[in-house]
């Protein structure tokens, strides 16, 4: 097998607790790398359209990349795939901490679940061997308790689990690990849930063993370099940076420059949201106790808070928030009581909910309240107003939960805006199911480069910040994704060092061409996952006020409206898709390698 590669995947079959281990296939590694590349090729293969999420054909893997627990940082990610809950289409989530890397030096690249359990289970991985193992004692517990428990069970060892909005099938629950670092979107927290998955437990001493090791270290000193190049607008290094604010230091500056959404995409910034001081990057660094990274990171973007000490008594050594939920539960409700989201992070982080649908259910459920359409009867005398941070709390924790209307919340704004009805749709603020992530297209909008309101309508999983839609996805978004590489880490930028490291960690060579069509051909194969589940992502719709129409009247982003159209099909005819089918031409499909199944089937 290549370098990078343990050369091995596991298959669990949850219903009758058998274990197999098969051969990773050299092939669809050259030509899907890892991660969601291979996830999506191997689950198009092994998975017939139509099941349901929920059920127990759909299949949950959780996958690495060929630079995961290698010396290349930030080597260190894992992707959970599978039919999102949420979508009702392909379903990823990527995540950092201590996990991926302990899946490979445990043995594997990754591990496949099918079928559902009879009772709670998690999977022990310890050094070659596997085993299911009754987690009854740990159900109902968060996915912080859930963490310690195994990891002081089992020394040494990293763990990826559920927490109560997990078990309880919370269409926005999540899969946890290292105290707050989430797979976040997708709702695959369910799809783990629903199989009584509660964790997978992974440990060993196996080595990742890379091609060339003298020539990666060459390259990682020359990456780590640019790094630490300082930014004369900034006066800091991109590295000093995250290592003192994180995600979190861009807040502040996009609740006023039209970046953040503001009063549930409806409300502009300097208008709605003057008083952002809560927000301040120096306001969040200043509640730190500590800096934190994740494995054998440099960068170490992340951080442990003090113990809360006012109104809101979190306990030290919490999570600080990402630039996401500062936002979703931020400017997005016109809260900037920073304690509060702080708390509530942490009430996120406990019970394994995503922070960016959490967020955005809660500005809905906010804007209903506002209207009339939810009441004090429906809240339990929770007055849920714009900026009201104590009740947002208070209805975080119901939504957590699964209590009072907080039930309803729990399964995101378009299941929950169904069941409420009384022209509630007009406030759900989602596509395709899934609620838009915190950045909004219009800011890029006149330019098609990188398609910025086309990415949240037509990448496979709906909502995303963090992909394209287009050429410009190819290494940024998915070639990076399926390495097992962090976005932090920034290695797109420079070509060559992109290049010679990826050669020097597989001993393949790979050109930066090779790397472009490795990532379109990701592109179709998690497209045509969802032509098989009869979604066409041109039939989504976008919430005009996400784009823009009709514009804003004043503020940064007064009179723009994102030519979202424009954007779509010209990603569509780079690709090669069709422009009313968005079927992938068999020409292309042949040309791209490793599909000549899928060119078949749609062109049959």
């Amino acid at each position: 097998m290549s370098g990078g590669y343990m050369g091995k995947l596991l298959f669990v079959n949850l219903s009758t607790g058998e274990i197999e281990e098969e051969p990773l296939d050299e092939n669809i590694c050259r030509n899907f790398i890892g991660g969601n590349g291979i996830g999506a090729r191997m689950l198009y293969s092994m998975q017939k359209g139509g099941v349901d999420p929920l059920g127990p054909e759909n299949m949950l893997g959780i996958l690495t990349g060929p630079f995961t627990g290698t010396m290349v940082p930030p080597g260190l990610r894992y992707i959970a795939v599978a039919k999102s809950p949420l979508t009702g289409g392909w379903g990823e989530a990527n995540s950092g901490g201590f996990f991926g890397p302990n899946l490979k030096f445990a043995g594997w690249d990754g591990v496949y679940f099918t079928g559902i359990s009879p009772r709670p289970v998690f999977l022990l991985l310890d050094d070659g061997k596997a085993e299911l193992k009754d987690a009854a004692y740990l159900w109902g517990k968060d996915s912080y308790d859930t963490e310690d428990i195994l990891m002081a069970e089992y020394k040494d060892s990293r763990v990826i689990c559920i927490g109560p909005a997990g078990e309880t099938l919370s269409l926005i629950s999540c899969i946890m690990t290292n105290h707050g670092s989430a797979a976040g979107r997708s709702g695959l927290g369910a799809v783990m849930g629903s199989k009584k998955l509660k964790a997978v437990v992974a440990r060993g001493n196996k080595e990742v063993v890379i091609a060339d090791r003298t020539a990666a270290q060459k390259y990682i000193v020359a990456h780590i370099k640019t790094l630490k190049e300082v930014n004369p607008h900034t006066g800091l290094s991109p590295m000093e940076k995250q290592q003192k604010y994180g995600t979190s230091f861009t807040t502040f500056n996009a609740a006023h420059s039209g970046d953040a959404p503001v009063k549930n995409w409806g409300g502009i910034g300097v208008v709605d949201f003057p008083d952002r001081a809560g927000l301040h990057p120096d306001v969040f660094a200043g509640m730190v106790e500590k800096g934190h990274g994740c494995w054998h990171c440099p960068i170490r973007c992340k951080a442990l808070m003090k113990a809360g000490e006012g109104e809101y008594k979190y306990a030290a050594g919490i999570h600080r928030p990402e630039y996401e939920t500062a936002t979703s539960f931020g400017t997005l409700c016109l809260n900037g009581n920073t304690d509060s989201i702080v708390m509530i992070n942490d009430i996120c982080n406990r019970a394994g909910i995503d922070t960016i649908s959490g967020g955005s259910i809660m500005a809905f459920a906010i804007e209903l309240y506002e209207n009339g359409i939810l009441t004090q009867k429906d809240t339990e005398g929770i007055d849920l107003r714009w900026g009201n941070h104590q009740a947002i709390v208070a209805m975080t924790r119901k939504m957590c939960n699964r209590e009072g209307v907080g039930d309803i919340l729990a399964n995101g704004v378009k299941r929950a805006s169904e069941i409420i009805g009384k022209g509630s749709g007009q406030f759900a603020m989602h596509i395709g199911g899934q609620e838009v992530a915190m950045h909004d297209p219009k800011v890029m909008s006149p330019g098609l480069q990188g398609s910025p309101a086309a990415r949240y309508k037509m990448d496979a999983t709906p909502g995303r910040h963090t992909t394209l839609f287009g050429p410009y996805s190819f290494i940024n978004t998915h070639f990076l994704n399926v390495t097992g590489l962090c976005h932090f880490g920034r290695w797109p930028e420079n070509e060559e060092l992109m290049v010679g490291v990826f050669k020097a960690v597989t001993g393949w060579d790979y050109s930066w061409e090779d790397m472009l069509k490795t990532g379109e051909r990701i592109v179709d194969m998690r497209h045509v996952f969802n032509l098989r589940e009869g979604i066409c992502e041109l039939n989504w719709q976008v919430p005009p006020r996400i784009i823009g129409n009709p514009p804003q009247t004043t503020g940064p982003l007064a009179g723009v409206t994102a030519d979202i159209d424009a954007q779509i099909y010209w990603g569509m005819g780079y690709l090669d898709w069709d422009r009313f089918t968005t079927k992938p031409s068999k020409t292309k499909l042949l040309s791209l390698g490793g599909m000549d199944d899928v060119a078949k089937d749609l062109w049959h």
